[in-house]
């Protein structure tokens, strides 16, 4: 069973959400097959920004949270083999602020966190590459990079 501390916060953080959240994003509990909700698992979706090669994509995260949440960040996965140069090949972030050691502070919300990671895709952190041969395509053919950010757009359209 999940800790008191992290379900207490998480059902605050979806109230807060469903109340206000940013245009085109997407964030949901999972449900489970009894039709229960498991707040430690959250599907969601990050639109591309619009003028961005990433515009038109809307893209899915998988937030997982822990009882130790929220002292400790959630990891937060694409799709595996997402193509961003901060996107480990597992589909895991690579974000100072889901990093216990560096930016992360308890007080992040999950809003906070998409539209930081929605920031994060145009703007990606050479200087933390989770994946090595993006970091020399992006560094070496920064227009290869972008022409392929915007293929993998097209692979994420709006669900209607």
């Amino acid at each position: 069973m999940a800790g008191g501390v992290a379900l207490g916060r998480l059902t605050e953080e979806r109230k807060a959400w469903r109340k206000n959240h940013p245009y085109g994003f997407v964030a949901k509990p999972e449900s489970r097959p009894d039709g229960s909700v498991n707040l430690m698992v959250w599907h969601c979706t990050i639109p591309g920004k619009v003028g961005t090669d990433w515009e038109g994509g809307y893209y899915p995260l998988t937030v997982n949270f822990t009882e130790e949440y929220p002292s400790k960040p959630p990891l937060c996965k694409f799709p595996p083999g997402f193509f961003h140069l901060n996107v480990y090949t597992s589909g895991a972030v690579c974000l100072s602020i889901l990093n216990e050691q560096s930016g992360w502070r308890p007080a992040i919300t999950v809003r906070q966190l998409l539209v930081g990671i929605q920031d994060l895709l145009d703007t990606p952190n050479p200087a933390s590459p989770a994946q090595s041969d993006l970091h020399r395509l992006f560094t070496k053919d920064l227009i290869e990079y972008k022409k392929r950010v915007r293929q993998q757009a097209k692979r994420y359209p709006p669900r209607v």
